[in-house]
Order: C-alpha cells, then sequence, then structure tokens
C-alpha cells in the first residue's frame, strides 16, 4: 500500500515525506515562521539540490555549503542561515544517536518515551514533539502505548490543530481556521 500524504500540498515533495522518515522530520524541523506548505516542501528542494536527502551527507557537509544550499533562491526557510546549522545539528544527532535511522526514536518505547526521545532532538521543543508524534500515529500507523496521550490535544481523534490533521486541502484551511481562532481567543 502506497502512503499519501499532503503535508507540501505538492505530489511530489509529498511523495517524498510519505516514503522518507527523514525527510518528514526535516519537515517538521522546519515548520516555524512559515506556512507549512513550505516547511514540508523543504525536504524535497534539499533532495533536488543535494542529488538526495541523505542524513549522513547532511551531517557531513562543510556548514557554509550547505548554508549556501539552503540559502539559494528560493530559499528553502525564511530564515535559512539559522535553519541549515539546526538541519544540520539534527542530521548529526540522528547520525550520532540513532546511526543515522530517524525510525529508531520511536521504534520502541511508549508515547511518552518517544515524546522524551522526540523533545532531545536539536530545534524540537514540547510542543514539536507532541505534534509529530500525533503525525505519526494519525498518518503513518506509528501508535506506541499511550500515543493520544502523550501527544496531548494533537492527538485527539477528529481533531484540527496541527499538521498532523492535513489530510488535503479542506483539512488544511480547518487547521488554519483552528490556529486562527486559537490566536483570537489568546489576545482577549
Amino acid at each position: 500500500m502506497t502512503r499519501t500524504v499532503c503535508l507540501a500540498q505538492n505530489p511530489d515533495a509529498d511523495a517524498l515525506l510519505a516514503s522518507d522518515m527523514f525527510a518528514l522530520l526535516t519537515g517538521m524541523l522546519l515548520d516555524q515562521q512559515i506556512p507549512m506548505e513550505k516547511a514540508f516542501s523543504g525536504p524535497k528542494v534539499l533532495a533536488d539540490r543535494m542529488g538526495g536527502l541523505d542524513v549522513r551527507r547532511i551531517a557531513e557537509a562543510d556548514p557554509e555549503a550547505f548554508a549556501t544550499v539552503m540559502a539559494t533562491p528560493p530559499a528553502v526557510h525564511r530564515f535559512p542561515g539559522s535553519m541549515a546549522k539546526r538541519v544540520q545539528a539534527l542530521s548529526q544527532f540522528v547520525v550520532e544517536t540513532y546511526d543515522g535511522d530517524v525510525t529508531r526514536i520511536w521504534a520502541d518505547g511508549d508515547g511518552a518515551e518517544v515524546v522524551k526521545r522526540l523533545k532531545a532532538l536539536p530545534g524540537f521543543g514540547e510542543q514539536k514533539a507532541k505534534i509529530f508524534l500525533a503525525l505519526l500515529g494519525k498518518q503513518f500507523g506509528v501508535t506506541p502505548e499511550g500515543w493520544r496521550a502523550a501527544a496531548g490535544h494533537y492527538g485527539d481523534e477528529g481533531s484540527r490543530r496541527s499538521v498532523a490533521d492535513v489530510r488535503d486541502q479542506a483539512s488544511l484551511l480547518e487547521v488554519r481556521d483552528f490556529k486562527k481562532a486559537a490566536k483570537a481567543a489568546a489576545r482577549k
């Protein structure tokens, strides 16, 4: 069975995310201060520019050269320099800690343990870790015991809170509406 995701809202970028868990993790890292679609398109842009998306190659790349890859127009991220450092730090951590295999982050343990491992990743805090666990559970069949509770409200069935809930254009708009309403309520 071929998995389909619609996070980048671009068939080629989404196909990479569906088939390469390092691409998915990188997209999640990039998902800050830019639209979700641009963030999750980033791994495909990197793969095109580097002749593939290889965690070891990124980890070992010259930092200046990798920053140039990130910054080449159109830039992969709004802040290409700082995000190049984060992507490279993530890659180095995955190589050093998990021998380059990101699936080892969630291969065993319960939901709370997986969140703990995700939070240990460079560029991942509590919220990003919970959202990523919810994404794994809801769209990738990674469902360690207690994953919904560990993901908090992001794990709620039928929610429209985050990237974990985006399956098409309509659900993307529902997530955006939820976030807009949450921001408005926070301002009151």
